[in-house]
Parts: structure tokens; sequence; C-alpha cells
């Protein structure tokens, strides 16, 4: 994927606000220290542990800077208000340099019981819009019919969503547990909620129940480069109540119900980004005005690529 765009490095750099890095480390760092460095130093100025901290630190301006490390940042987290906004000319930054934001949890052994031969069932804690992923890597998902009296047929590796109960049907002589599943457990990957000049860069956001990346109401001047929202029970993004969202050199795709998700008062700005149909439309137009590389485009989006990594 393409690293953050110029423009918006230039901004960072030129801006005469003198803001702060506050660097995340979720291996090395620890919640107690002040996030000044990148590594642990005797002083406690190294990298805190947690996004959450590093948002508590945050003041407007500054920039968040996460170690990407072998383990993804198992968070959800929320950018409120003034505090996590920016100014004129200079975001409020979160550089994830290629890390992973994951909302997803280990299912139990005991939580899974036979259905019907090679087919196992189990229900999350939570209900709406769910996912379920083998061995860290969305499943194949088959709808289940609103008029549907029982689970559709499922083949080997197949799941469906039937009554908020996950299905899935193992191969022979398998058990669920030997694909290591998991699902959809935290909500929302990053909620943004009245702010203003805030920009996230080279981000995975993967397994949330709802969407990876919500501007919820007046988020303003948003910039998400280089992110990939993936394998989220609603949607890869979703952009509503008057909030306006640029949206460049990103990949959403093996999301349930809307890869793009618009809702009206909203205004988004899709430029060179790859929105695979795979498991859901590319665009769910639900209102809100909607540029694509720059050309004004209604209705919303069926096609796109044909899978996804």
């Amino acid at each position: 994927m393409p690293k953050l765009s110029c423009f918006f490095l230039v901004l960072l750099l030129i801006s005469p606000v003198a803001a702060r890095n506050i660097h995340v480390n979720n291996i090395a760092g620890d919640d107690r220290f002040t996030g000044r460095e990148a590594d642990s130093m005797s002083d406690a100025t190294g990298p805190v542990r947690t996004i959450t901290r590093a948002l508590q630190l945050a003041q407007a301006g500054d920039r968040i800077v996460l170690a990407k490390t072998d383990e993804p940042y198992r968070e959800s987290i929320a950018l409120v208000g003034n505090r996590h906004s920016g100014y004129p000319n200079h975001p409020l930054a979160i550089e994830g340099n290629d890390a992973i934001l994951d909302g997803s949890a280990p299912v139990a052994e005991e939580a899974w019981e036979n259905f019907d031969g090679a087919v196992f069932r189990f229900r999350p804690p939570h209900g709406g819009h769910q996912q379920l992923f083998l061995n860290d890597r969305p499943a194949d998902r088959v709808a289940a019919g609103p008029m549907a009296g029982g689970p559709p047929k499922l083949e080997p590796l197949q799941w469906c969503f039937f009554e908020g109960e996950i299905y899935f049907c193992v191969e022979p002589n398998k058990l669920p547990e030997d694909y290591h599943p998991s699902y959809a457990d935290k909500q929302t990957g990053i909620t943004l909620f009245h702010v203003r000049r805030v920009g996230i860069v080279d981000l995975t956001v993967q397994g949330f129940r709802l969407d990876g990346i919500s501007a919820y109401n007046s988020a303003r001047d948003v910039y998400l480069g280089g992110v990939i929202c993936r394998g989220n029970g609603r949607s890869g993004i979703t952009v509503g109540g008057a909030s306006q969202v640029e949206i460049d050199a990103a990949l959403l795709g093996n999301n349930g119900a809307a890869q793009l998700l618009t809702l009206p008062m909203s205004q988004t700005s899709v430029r060179n980004s790859e929105l695979f149909s795979n498991t859901a439309p590319a665009w769910v137009d639900r209102g809100g005005v909607v540029y694509i590389d720059d050309k004004l485009v209604e209705g919303g989006l069926d096609d796109g690529k044909d899978g996804v990594d």
C-alpha cells in the first residue's frame, strides 16, 4: 500500500505548532511511561503500551506513532472533541506503520456444540453483526436468508450467522478448534466523534463487530490514508452524521454488509483505493455526497475486485 501522502506529510513538517510525538509499543511499552521516546528508557520516557493511553496523554495536534510488532493492538479506541483534533495545517495524527488493530477474540473449545454432522455452532456473547476467522483469516461466509427456517447448507470451511449463532462446517475428521477460530468481539475499531483535522495512516483495522472505522458524527477534515479495513461485521469504513472524510490509497474488503457505508449529511471522497465486493457491495449508499476519484457518484457500487488477501 502507498505510504503517507506527500501532502499530509508536508502538513506535519511545516506546521509552526509545537506538537509532540507519543510513541506506542504493545510489546515493549508500559502505560506508566510518558511515550516521549520510541525505546524504553530508565527515566520512564519510553513508549506507552496502548493506544488508549496515548489518547489519554494526547493534546490537540499531537502525533501518535505506533510500533509494528508481531502482536496486533487489541483495543477499541475513540477520538472525541477538541483534544483529539488538529490545527490548521497540522492534524492530530495516528501513524500506524502497518500495525494491526484487531477486535477479534478466540472461540473457546467448549463453546462449540454439534448441530448436524460436520456442522457445529456457538453463540457469541454479543448480538448484531458478526464475523468468523480461521487461523486469523476471514472464513467463507454463506448468507442466511431473512425468511429462512434454518441455517443454509454449508460446505467444508463455510460458515453462516443465523438467529444469533455462528454455524461452521468442518472438514472430515476435523473439529472447530483445529482451525483456531475467532469471532468479532469488540464493537468498533476507531470511532471519530466531533473531531476536526485528524489523519490516520498506514493502519490495518480488522475483526470488529460493527465497523473498522466510523466517522460517527461531525468528524470534519478527516484523512484516512493507506488504511486496510477488512473482516469487520458491518463495514470497513462508515461515514455519517455531517462528517467529512477523505479516503486515499485504502483497501476495503471481506466486510459483512458493506466495504464502505455512507449515511445522510456526510461527504466522502475516495481516491486511488480498492473496494472489494467479494463479501458485500463495494459501497452502500444510504445518503451523503460521495466523490470517487474526483467524480460525483450516486447509488452505491455493487461491483469491485474479486478478492482480498
